[in-house]
């Protein structure tokens, strides 16, 4: 298990390993952050409200508990949030 920090602790999650599958899971406080990616990553929202700007797009779209938006590699996309967002993060 690793421990990541992001934005000056605005952001932190803890990895988890297991053979070739990893995931995540974190919390983002308020505020517009910017992530890269380098393998697709499906982002599901667990608790509260998360907005995102996924590439090659200009629109915001919120997403609610349960709902997941995929991002694919090498890719970067932007997320605000207006209050604590805890979310799950599969890489494949």
């Amino acid at each position: 298990m690793q421990h990541n920090v992001y934005f000056d602790g605005n952001v932190q999650s803890l990895t988890f390993t297991k053979g070739q599958d990893r995931a995540t899971v974190g919390v983002i406080k308020p505020g517009r952050y910017t992530f890269g990616t380098s393998t697709e990553e499906t982002m599901t929202v667990v608790s509260g409200i998360l907005k995102a700007r996924l590439p090659g797009s200009s629109e915001w779209k919120a997403y609610g508990e349960g709902e997941s938006f995929v991002v694919p590699p090498n890719q970067s996309f932007d997320v605000e949030c207006d209050a604590d967002v805890v979310y799950t993060c599969i890489y494949r």
